[in-house]
């Protein structure tokens, strides 16, 4: 998945996506190109842990 792709999910900025990969939080597999791209099913994982946890 694109960090767009990842971003619309949560409702987040693709920039924090790029944040969370860098916290260790994602884990990006870089392309040829160099750009980054997610597991779904980590994507997946995350985003059921996410709307677990209770938001203020």
């Amino acid at each position: 998945m694109t960090p767009k792709e990842v971003a619309q999910r949560f409702h987040v900025n693709p920039k924090t996506v790029t944040r969370w990969a860098k916290a260790g939080k994602l884990t990006a597999i870089r392309t040829l190109g160099g750009h980054r791209r997610y597991r779904e099913s980590e994507v997946l994982e995350r985003l059921r842990e996410y709307k677990e946890q209770p938001h203020i």
